[in-house]
């Protein structure tokens, strides 16, 4: 039975919702990357890392590279890059929208003022 392509794509969303995930994604992105390098760069337990690895490595969007007693991992293709690189623009979108937003609603109604507890508004 085949998978739905929606649910497909929902798999895959899951699969990258982690933050280590996310970050190794982040710093394979200019070439192979050691273990210990990521290891240095993310700051958590190697077996952390390793199952994190794990996850990327089965779905295929890592692959491992062995040269003598040193791991490397790569990106299995520029296409993750790129979704990286969309969901900047899509974040930097969000929060861009989200501060006029703010500043909006800052410009509307001004900030109450501070009574004191018992005392009358200070105003003149």
């Amino acid at each position: 039975m085949q998978v739905p392509l929606y649910q497909a794509k929902a798999e895959f969303f899951r699969m990258l919702g982690h933050p280590v995930r996310i970050r190794v994604l982040e710093l394979l992105q200019n070439g192979p990357v050691p273990v210990r390098d990521l290891l240095g760069d993310i700051e958590i337990e190697p077996s952390s890392l390793s199952q994190q690895l794990a996850v990327l490595r089965r779905s295929g969007i890592v692959v491992s590279i062995r040269e003598g007693s040193t791991v490397s991992y790569a990106l299995a293709g520029g296409d993750v890059a790129e979704l990286l690189r969309a969901a900047r623009r899509i974040l930097t979108e969000l929060i861009t929208g989200q501060s006029q937003l703010l500043a909006e609603l800052q410009q509307a109604d001004p900030p109450p003022t501070f009574t004191p507890a018992g005392g009358a508004d200070r105003r003149s």
